[in-house]
């Protein structure tokens, strides 16, 4: 990694669920969110220029990418949806979570061998400890219902002030019994994600 990312730690959870309140799943649906704590190298300083860090930052969505895919036991092929998310600790600002767009948008596709739809994302700045939900959505078409969802993540000592928390989710299948219609996998028929 460049010398603009500094990971402290990383933080995961992966959740399996084998049914909301309906039958039992023939497969369950599996979710991962993995995030890196990193120093914040704009912290408590305005810098006009923050730009280079952003292709500093594409071998971290890669390897988030990767620790989420192995986490669940996947290829980048079989991931159904994703997401990604930051959060920017008291010292920094809201722009220094912007320099996450491009970069994990790129390191996401590239781990996962490819993907059409657009990534969706939440940012914050917060305290050690936050909350964020990360919302999650079909990877090749993201009007696809049966996969709007999210999964909350938290990283209990970060980030400290000076910290940046970079976050990518995805998961194996949709919410486990989602009846309320829309266009389903199968129907997919634009690979753009903007169906």
């Amino acid at each position: 990694m460049s010398d603009l990312v500094k990971v402290r730690k990383y933080v995961a959870t992966v959740e399996e669920t084998l049914h909301d309140f309906g039958p039992v799943l023939a497969r369950p649906v599996t979710k991962a969110v993995v995030g890196g704590v990193i120093a914040n190298p704009y912290a408590g300083r305005h810098v006009a220029d923050i730009q280079p860090m952003m292709k500093a930052l594409e071998p971290l969505a890669v390897d988030l990418t990767e620790r989420v895919m192995k986490m669940l036991g996947a290829k980048g092929s079989e991931l159904e949806a994703y997401g990604k998310g930051a959060i920017v600790g008291l010292n920094g600002e809201l722009e220094h979570a912007a320099l996450w767009h491009q970069p994990s948008g790129f390191g996401i596709r590239h781990a996962m061998g490819g993907a059409k739809s657009i990534v969706p994302s939440t940012v914050k700045v917060a305290t050690a400890g936050a909350r964020i939900d990360i919302p999650l959505h079909h990877v090749t078409a993201a009007y696809v219902r049966s996969h709007f969802d999210a999964i909350e993540f938290c990283v209990p000592d970060g980030p400290r002030p000076d910290e940046i928390v970079f976050i990518v989710a995805a998961a194996i299948g949709g919410r486990p019994h989602a009846r309320v219609g829309g266009l389903t996998p199968a129907e997919i028929k634009l690979g753009d994600g903007q169906r």
